[in-house]
């Protein structure tokens, strides 16, 4: 029997995977380096947002959840560009970076991990969006999640 999957685990490994997922499409650096900057210790948040962030360590954090994101989304970003293009409702290249990390993350939690219910990764997604995203980004995320499930998963 496999080990039970702490929700407030997985939350915190989504938290740090879309940062650095962003820092990957900003920088275009190298995803090893980016992944060793977060497991540091080290943060992207300012100082005053410090003392309430989850920390990018066991247990409060999934760091190999983490890592599957991270990787997942930087190999298999063309794929899941792809996937969710048709449910966009402007061109790819006028999404906000963090919509774009955002989407890129739920989109390879929806089609690579049969593991998370799809109704987990939208709202997942649409809290992501509300702490990061622009002021209406959560409900563009939501649109665009709430098209693509019924033809990326079984409901």
């Amino acid at each position: 029997m496999g080990v039970a999957v702490k929700p407030a685990a997985r939350r915190n490994a989504r938290h740090f995977a879309v940062q650095a997922i962003y820092s990957w499409q900003i920088t275009k650096g190298n995803v090893a380096d980016i992944e060793q900057y977060f497991l540091s210790g080290d943060n992207f948040e300012e100082e005053e947002h410090q003392a309430e962030a989850p920390a990018l360590a066991a247990p409060h954090t999934d760091v190999a959840y983490f890592r599957d994101l991270l990787t997942g989304v930087v190999l298999n970003y063309q794929e899941l560009d792809s996937k969710m293009r048709p449910y966009l409702s402007r061109p790819l290249q006028d999404l906000d970076q963090m919509e774009l990390a955002l989407l890129r993350l739920a989109m390879y939690e929806m089609i690579k991990r049969d593991d998370v219910p799809y109704k987990v990764v939208i709202n997942e997604a649409i809290e992501l969006a509300k702490a990061f995203g622009a002021e209406d980004s959560h409900k563009f995320v939501n649109g665009v999640l709430d098209k693509a499930a019924p033809s990326l998963r079984k409901k």
